[in-house]
């Protein structure tokens, strides 16, 4: 006998919640395709060195790799910025510049579970190369702030800053990566961690003083123009773990939600120029697209009917003998583009039939029995209030 269940940190998504998922998706695609990003889609699987040393120390540890039948060492998707990169690289002389793109699948990693982090995860990224403009730094802020607020958020706030401000501070990358833990772990804790790292209580706390009260960069201070307009507000101790992070970097925090941020990103202008042989800059971010579903759970942002059955009608059968009428009206419903189920036992009783639409949410139910069909009529039920009426099989679209 074989246990049934998913490896930890994997999921199945049955279909209430695969419904919030695509309803999330559709919302997201036409957001990012009214701002002019195009559908981008790479492998699952790339060579080890496209992906390793570009997420630092930590990345590394937590990628997916292996050794494949042909003796390849590959690597699953670990996100999509640096397949991304590749993808610039490769095809530099094909792709409009600046290139704006999208990109909405599944990456690895082999990170300790906890509440909205898992194994394997959908991500949706929004990136611009080709462009140092101020305006592509702006651009993918804005479409961040109209995604949110399309998926029913109001409160929420973008956390800027800028990795040119920890070059001033002279951090390097292990003091970075401990300031990428502040929100977490709390002031005190990053003192602790920061005195050990700088061998020096006076030292450590000096420079987190310094970092405190430090200004933007002029850069920054352009977008900060747009705080109000964009929701955004500067934290200097705002970090973003990952290596290849030149300048602007952003994470969104929404108050009442205590997953973490629900989106991050900002600007590597280096990371494609090391597969093009050429400086070519970009800026983007992903969306954490669980914490986006976990905190709209939690804030009641779903549609009540994104829940229910996407078929509108079952239609059910009578008796054996009556299965032609029903395939019938089922194929007339079917024309005028009405969701409709067939059930699919013609020897199951009524009973059973009425409690399957029940379970499944289905709004209404076509019962066609001998006296209906004699008459050219069929019994239309409301399942939600329980009442009946016999009528024309043409008149049920306007019924329903």
């Amino acid at each position: 006998m074989i246990k049934p269940q998913t490896l930890k940190g994997f999921r199945d998504f049955l279909p209430e919640e695969a419904r919030k998922r695509q309803y999330v998706i559709n919302i997201l695609k036409k957001v990012f395709e009214s701002y002019g990003f195009e559908p981008l889609e790479t492998p699952a699987l790339e060579y080890e060195e496209i992906l390793i040393g570009k997420y630092g120390d930590e990345g590394d540890k937590l990628m997916y790799r292996f050794v494949d039948k042909g003796g390849r060492k590959v690597v699953m998707r670990y996100d999509q910025t640096v397949p991304l990169a590749r993808v610039v690289a490769q095809y530099q002389n094909e792709l409009p510049m600046p290139f704006k793109r999208y990109q909405i699948q599944n990456v690895w990693r082999a990170d300790n579970t906890q509440k909205g982090r898992f194994r394997e995860f959908l991500q949706c990224d929004i990136d611009i190369v080709g462009s140092e403009s101020i305006l592509s730094d702006l651009d993918i802020l804005s479409c961040v702030k109209t995604a949110l607020s399309k998926l029913n958020f109001k409160d929420f706030t973008i956390l800027v800053n800028s990795r040119k401000i920890f070059e001033q501070v002279e951090a390097n990358p292990k003091i970075i990566s401990i300031l990428d833990k502040e929100d977490k772990i709390g002031k005190d804790e990053v003192l602790l961690l920061l005195s050990e790292a700088m061998e020096s209580d006076d030292k450590a706390k000096n420079f987190y003083s310094a970092l405190k009260n430090i200004s933007p960069t002029d850069r920054l201070n352009q977008m900060l123009k747009k705080s109000e307009e964009l929701n955004l507000f500067f934290s200097p101790f705002l970090a973003r773990g990952l290596d290849y992070y030149t300048d602007l970097i952003f994470e969104v925090k929404i108050p009442k939600y205590k997953g973490g941020s629900v989106c991050g990103g900002g600007r590597y202008d280096n990371l494609i120029g090391m597969f093009a042989n050429k400086k070519i800059p970009a800026v983007g971010c992903a969306f954490g697209f669980d914490r986006l579903i976990e905190a709209m759970d939690e804030l009641n942002l779903f549609p009540q009917n994104i829940v229910a059955s996407s078929t509108k009608v079952l239609v059910t059968i009578f008796k054996p003998e009556l299965l032609n009428k029903s395939i019938e009206i089922t194929l007339l419903l079917r024309r005028n583009r009405v969701s409709t189920e067939f059930y699919l036992d013609e020897s199951a009783k009524m009973e059973k039939q009425l409690k399957y639409a029940d379970k499944k949410g289905i709004p209404y139910v076509v019962i066609i029995g001998q006296d209906e069909a004699s008459k050219n009529l069929v019994i239309l039920r409301n399942m939600r209030t329980r009442k009946q009426v016999a009528i024309k099989p043409e008149d049920i679209l306007k019924k329903i």
